[in-house]
C-alpha cells in the first residue's frame, strides 16, 4: 500500500526518562486503560471490514478487547452477549487524522481556544497535549453521532512548524494522557501556504511570502540535522550529552523515522515543493492535509508513499484552495495514491460516513465507481496507516483492537447513524440506553444550576 508505517516511539517507563538518544525520549507515556467489557457477537449483519472486504449476513465476534472472529457461521462461546443486526451494517470505528477537539473545545471561545501559539513561525517546542481538555463536549458528540474511535490531534496551521500531536482513544477520561493511544507514533505538524505568511506578514516579520516560508523551513532542518548529528555521535562513541533543545528533539525524531511529519498543504506546486525540501533534508512526509489539489499530482504522491488526507467538497473559501473538485478522492483512489477523509472540524467530524459517500458519488459522476466496501479505507485503513497503527486497529481482523461500530443501516446513507459503538471491546454508546451516552463532567453543569432564585 502507499503508506508506510514508522517505528513507534520509545515510550519512558520511570519519572527519569530515558535521554539517549533525547530526541526519542517521552516524559508523558499513555496512562490509557480500557473500558471493561464482555465477549460479543454480531450476528446477521452487512460487514465492511475496513480494507476493502465485504460480508453478507456475517457476524463479528470479539473478546478481551480483541477482534475474535470475522465471517458467516460463527459459533459463539458460551455466556457470550448476542446481538442479532438483522438490516444493520457493522464497520470498524472511524479514524479521524485531522482534529482540534480538546484543544479548541467547545464552547468557542477565546479562553478554551489553545491550538494556535502565534509567537514564532516555528513552534517545534509546543506538544499539543499540554492543551487538551478532556472534558470537550465534541469527543462525546464525535463517538455517539458519528462512530469516530480514534483520532489525531493536530496543533493548529498558523505556524510553519507548529509543534506535536497527539493520537487519542475516543474515550472519557480525566486526563490527556489516560486517552492517548499507547505507543501511537507522535505527529508534527507543518504547514505552508497562506496562513503563515499571512499571520507573520500582518506582523512585520517573516516569513511573508512563499520563499520565505521555505527559506525558514530549510533553516530550521539545517538545525535539526545538526542536532540530530550530535546525538548520533553521542550515542556512537559516548563522552558528553548534548545539550537538550525541546523543539529539535521533535525535528530530530521525524528525521530519525520515530516521528511522522503531517503538514497543511493545499496547493500541487507547494506539495511538490515540501517533497523536494524532504529529499533535501531526508525525513518522510506521511500526509498532505486538506490538499485540495491533491489529485493533479496522485502519481507522485503515489511514488513517494505520502497519503492526501482531504474533505468532499470544502474548498475556494480562500485562494490556494480555488481548484478543489469533489472528485478529488475518487481521483487519488483511481491512481492508486493513499486517500483518507478528514474532518478539521467539530461538526464535519460527526458526519464523515456522509463526506465519504458525497465522495463517491461525485466519483461515479465521471465514471469512477468505487463500491462501498472499498471507500470505507478511506476512513478506516488509510487513516490507520497515515497514523503509524494500522497494526492494531483501523479493520475488522482477527487480533485487532476491537473498535467496532454497528450501524442502524447502510453507513454511507443520510439517514444512518451508529447504533453502538465498542471501543477495545466495550460498549461506550448505545443509542436505545440513555445510560449509555457520553456525557462529559462540563455538561453536567453546576450544583444547583437552574434552581429557582
Amino acid at each position: 500500500m502507499a503508506c508506510a508505517t514508522a517505528s513507534p516511539t520509545i515510550s519512558g517507563t520511570s519519572p527519569e526518562p530515558r535521554l539517549a538518544p533525547g530526541y526519542l525520549a517521552d516524559p508523558y507515556p499513555s496512562t490509557y486503560q480500557r473500558y471493561p467489557g464482555v465477549p460479543t457477537m454480531v450476528a446477521n449483519v452487512t460487514i465492511y471490514d475496513g480494507e476493502g472486504g465485504r460480508i453478507d449476513r456475517g457476524s463479528v465476534l470479539f473478546a478481551d478487547g480483541k477482534i475474535v472472529q470475522v465471517g458467516q457461521q460463527i459459533v459463539p462461546p458460551a455466556g457470550a452477549t448476542v446481538i442479532d443486526g438483522t438490516g444493520k451494517w457493522v464497520t470498524p470505528g472511524i479514524i479521524d487524522v485531522h482534529s482540534h477537539l480538546g484543544a479548541s473545545a467547545a464552547p468557542r471561545i477565546q479562553a478554551l481556544s489553545d491550538h494556535n501559539e502565534e509567537t514564532s513561525p516555528v513552534t517545534a517546542n509546543v506538544w499539543v497535549e499540554h492543551s487538551v481538555w478532556p472534558q470537550d463536549p465534541g469527543f462525546g458528540r464525535a463517538l455517539m453521532n458519528g462512530g469516530v474511535t480514534t483520532l489525531q490531534i493536530l496543533p493548529g496551521s498558523a505556524n510553519l512548524v507548529g509543534g506535536r500531536s497527539v493520537v487519542l482513544k475516543n474515550v472519557y477520561a480525566r486526563t490527556t494522557r489516560a486517552m492517548k493511544f499507547p505507543d501511537a507514533p507522535y505527529g508534527l505538524k507543518m504547514a505552508c501556504g497562506e496562513n503563515p505568511k499571512r499571520v507573520y506578514g500582518a506582523k512585520g516579520r517573516e516569513p511573508s511570502t512563499r520563499m520565505g516560508e521555505v527559506a525558514v523551513d530549510r533553516a530550521t532542518w539545517a538545525k535539526a540535522v545538526e542536532y540530530k548529528r550530535k546525538w548520533d555521535k553521542y550515542e556512537r562513541d559516548g563522552g558528553e550529552s548534548p545539550a537538550r533543545d525541546i523543539g529539535l528533539d521533535t525535528l530530530a525524531g521525524v528525521l530519525a523515522g520515530n516521528i511522522r511529519l503531517h503538514t497543511h498543504c493545499y496547493r500541487a506546486d507547494e506539495m511538490a515543493n515540501f517533497i523536494g525540501m524532504s529529499a533535501e533534508f531526508g525525513y518522510h512526509v506521511a500526509a498532505f492535509h486538506h490538499a485540495v489539489e491533491a489529485y493533479k499530482i496522485a502519481d507522485l504522491l503515489k511514488a513517494n508513499g505520502i497519503c492526501a488526507a482531504v474533505w468532499a467538497d470544502w474548498y475556494t473559501f480562500k485562494m490556494e484552495s480555488y481548484d478543489g473538485i469533489p472528485e478529488n478522492l475518487a481521483l487519488l483512489q483511481k491512481e492508486g495514491a493513499c486517500a483518507v477523509i478528514h474532518s478539521d472540524d467539530k461538526n464535519s467530524i460527526q458526519h464523515l460516513n456522509q463526506e465519504v459517500a458525497k465522495a463517491q458519488t461525485a466519483g461515479r459522476t465521471i465514471g469512477v465507481d468505487i463500491p462501498d466496501e472499498m471507500a470505507w479505507e478511506w476512513l478506516s485503513i488509510n487513516p490507520a496507516r497515515v497514523l503509524g497503527i494500522a497494526d492494531r486497529t483501523g479493520s475488522l481482523k482477527p487480533g485487532k483492537m476491537a473498535d467496532v461500530v454497528l450501524w442502524n443501516g447502510n453507513p454511507l446513507s443520510v439517514y444512518s447513524r451508529p447504533e453502538r459503538v465498542w471501543i477495545d471491546g466495550a460498549l461506550l454508546f448505545d443509542a436505545n440506553d440513555p445510560k449509555l451516552r457520553p456525557v462529559s463532567d462540563f455538561e453536567l453543569g453546576q450544583p444547583g444550576e437552574g434552581d429557582a432564585k
